[in-house]
């Protein structure tokens, strides 16, 4: 059914709402839901693999979808003690990401450990012990080298992919984070590292000398995501003072580094992504949205409200024109976006 106003579609149980150019034409950008997945908890994480064929999530464990059809393939179990103990406490896991040949899924939970699953046997190959507190994030480097984690405790660490071993400790001395590490992002040539933390600020480590490079300050909230640019010039990243903010790698003044500041979110932003083309920005938020941003003109482009509660987790797939959100409503939805001809 169509609503009563131009560029806004309800349809089931989502609302998609166009935005409008500057001079009041409709953005020439529409939205569908895919897939819907139920899960029986909190869905805190969603990642697609790096060919774009496998979607995995996160909730009180890991498991994988064929991201076409939204059917199961693998459930990652809660191995070891708690699976002895019933009565153990959740243990969720709160990231999970894919090895670029697809063979490996790692995932960091509230165990404090980052396990590194055989993607085919659905077997733990390595277990990283080094953290403190719970894990709220890992990325798997595209190089396959290496993969770096970050922690409640304050750290990021960064570990070999095959071997599994530490293999620096990124806290960047008196410069370093001084509360907890939510996101943590790899650039696209692998020589850099980001997190965002509690503490308002964006660091940028070089991974070849564990140097702390870049410190982006500007956020008047935690900061609960980062994502580089598919160029690997720009990092954005997305805070609890509801904006995201774009900024500029190649600037060393700290007073032209931040280019963009997107304002639109109603509360938390908690989520951003890239689109693999660098012509989106999406965000999910507290707000139960996902938001499109032209990063050419901070305009939101395109709001979707589908789902019930926050949106904790966006992922955009690398290979077609769509995005999994993950969320505390329990379900994993995928999107398919595409450019609308004008007034449909």
């Amino acid at each position: 059914e169509e609503a009563g106003n131009a560029g806004v579609s309800v349809v089931d149980d989502y609302v998609v709402y166009q935005g409008r150019l500057s001079t009041g034409s409709l953005m020439n950008i529409n939205c569908r839901l895919q897939n819907t997945i139920q899960h029986e908890a909190v869905v805190c994480c969603v990642r697609y693999s790096w060919n774009g064929q496998y979607l995995a999530t996160g909730s009180k464990y890991a498991q994988m979808f064929d991201s076409n059809t939204g059917a199961k393939i693998a459930t990652f179990g809660n191995d070891g003690p708690a699976e002895a103990d019933p009565d153990a406490p959740d243990s969720y896991v709160r990231a999970v990401c894919f090895s670029p040949d697809g063979k490996w899924l790692i995932t960091g939970s509230e165990d404090h450990t980052v396990k590194i699953w055989d993607v085919r046997t659905h077997q733990v190959r390595h277990r990283l012990v080094g953290h403190a507190t719970d894990i709220y994030s890992v990325e798997a480097s595209p190089d396959g080298k290496f993969i770096i984690s970050g922690s409640g405790d304050k750290k990021a660490i960064l570990w070999g992919l095959d071997s599994g071993k530490m293999l620096m400790t990124l806290d960047g001395g008196e410069y370093g984070p001084t509360d907890g590490i939510t996101s943590v992002a790899v650039s696209p040539s692998s020589q850099f590292v980001a997190a965002g933390s509690l503490d308002k600020i964006v660091r940028v480590w070089e991974v070849e000398t564990g140097r702390l490079i870049r410190s982006f300050e500007g956020h008047r909230d935690s900061v609960y995501a980062v994502a580089f640019s598919p160029d690997g010039r720009m990092l954005l990243s997305g805070s609890l003072d509801k904006t995201l903010k774009l900024w500029d790698l190649s600037a060393s003044q700290p007073s032209n580094q931040c280019r963009l500041t997107f304002t639109g979110h109603t509360d938390f932003v908690l989520s951003v992504c890239f689109s693999p083309n660098g012509r989106w920005l999406i965000s999910g938020g507290k707000d139960r949205t996902i938001q499109f941003w032209d990063p050419r003109h901070s305009t939101m482009c395109l709001m979707l409200q589908g789902h019930r509660n926050a949106v904790i987790s966006i992922a955009h797939s690398p290979t077609t024109k769509s995005l999994a959100t993950g969320s505390g409503d329990h379900r994993a939805r995928t999107w398919m976006y595409y450019s609308s001809p004008q007034g449909v």
